[in-house]
């Protein structure tokens, strides 16, 4: 226990379940078995939840065609932006309804995939909406869900939720079901080549701090740890060289799993202030997601070094930081933030908060929404309003 009254390791005597969803359909090429995957669940219809910028590339109509030669019938709703409103799942899960029985494929990045979760959940409850929806979803499922991630970061094929904007309030909101976990990711690293650099560095750079924030969060235990840690160890290593050449299949390949992993890991564990932190400044600024977060990753590590010493050894372990064997008088925390600064810096990702819109008159909105996100209360050590302050102003 650290002064906080914290482990910073997964208890001997802890006690843990862990659920078998999703099924993982790995490999290049493996989308074209989607209409197998959608029959496996006992379906010959299929809603696919995607954006218009995706749908743009050809990509998705090529997904609906694949399904319509098999003789399924197939809708498209390519009404998602890129950090996803309360409105837009309305107005998907209103489609959703009119369309019928069916399974829910979502295809994209974290925002289409969140979205098809809360969709697929909102679409049986006719007078359900998504300001609303935890206290009117309680007993509810969903429809059956297909995740085709076509980024490698957000993990959101790996659990029942999905963090969607609260327009109005200007925060995230979580909607979620186990119903709506995915009953199938279909991981085909393929799908990322055309990936702009700029998009791999910033989802790639999510997928770190899932890896990283999991080994050190208050929910981690032993399984967890050990997602997380090889996450960390393929997301390090594999982002700089599919930024560097996006045409790299194996090191698209390598950074999809590793993703995937990170995925998995804080779906038990939970995650901690960087998130905390970085969906407030999305919701403020509409920063993109993985922009936000690498803002305050280090800093966050550097408030967290005292009550997460052994979890930053882990990952600075992972990283291939600091020396090999047993080393008491190593400063592991130090370790393990240069080498996520030399991730960062490797993929030109990390930004100073005023650069995307965090001025000084909009801290107390930031700090605030900060503190109030669920995953604050996970982070390894307490954070006070006058912490999460300090760090958010330390990097205007």
């Amino acid at each position: 226990m650290d002064a906080t009254g914290v482990s910073d390791v997964p208890a001997a005597g802890q006690q843990w379940g862990l659920e078998s969803f999703p099924r993982t359909e790995f490999g290049p090429g493996v989308v074209s078995r989607l209409p197998e995957f959608v029959a496996d669940l006992g379906h010959r219809r299929a809603f696919v939840v995607t954006d218009e910028c995706l749908r743009a590339t050809g990509m998705v109509d090529r997904i609906r065609e694949s399904l319509e030669l098999a003789g399924m019938e197939c809708a498209v709703h390519d009404g998602v932006g890129a950090n996803p409103s309360t409105a837009q799942i309305d107005r998907g899960a209103a489609a959703a309804r009119a369309f019928g029985d069916c399974a829910v494929v979502a295809v994209g990045g974290g925002s289409p995939l969140d979205a098809g979760k809360a969709i697929s959940l909102l679409a049986g409850s006719p007078d359900a909406t998504a300001a609303d929806a935890d206290a009117v979803l309680a007993g509810i499922g969903g429809l059956p869900v297909i995740a085709v991630p076509t980024t490698s970061g957000t993990g959101a094929e790996t659990n029942g939720f999905g963090v969607i904007e609260d327009t109005c309030a200007k925060r995230k909101v979580y909607i979620g079901h186990s119903s709506v976990v995915p009953r199938i990711a279909v991981l085909d690293p393929e799908l990322t080549l055309t990936l702009p650099a700029r998009v791999t560095a910033a989802t790639g750079i999510d997928a770190l701090v899932h890896g990283v924030e999991s080994l050190s969060a208050r929910g981690a235990n032993a399984v967890s740890v050990a997602y997380a840690g090889h996450a960390v160890t393929l997301v390090s290593r594999w982002l700089p060289v599919a930024y560097r050449d996006g045409a790299d299949l194996d090191a698209r390949a390598q950074l999809m799993l590793g993703a995937h992993l990170a995925g998995r890991a804080l779906t038990i564990s939970g995650l901690g202030l960087v998130h905390g932190i970085g969906h407030a400044v999305t919701a403020h600024t509409g920063t993109p997601h993985g922009i936000a977060l690498a803002a305050v990753f280090e800093e966050v590590m550097d408030f967290n070094a005292p009550s997460a010493v052994t979890a930053y050894e882990h990952a600075a372990r992972a990283m291939r930081a600091g020396p090999a064997g047993a080393a008491s008088d190593v400063d592991w925390p130090a370790a393990a933030r240069a080498a996520v600064r030399e991730v960062s810096g490797a993929v030109d990702v990390k930004r100073p908060l005023g650069a995307l819109g965090v001025h000084r008159d909009l801290v107390p909105a930031v700090v605030d929404a900060a503190i109030s996100d669920p995953v604050t209360r996970n982070n390894p050590r307490t954070a006070s309003e006058h912490n999460v302050r300090r760090i958010v102003e330390s990097v205007l």
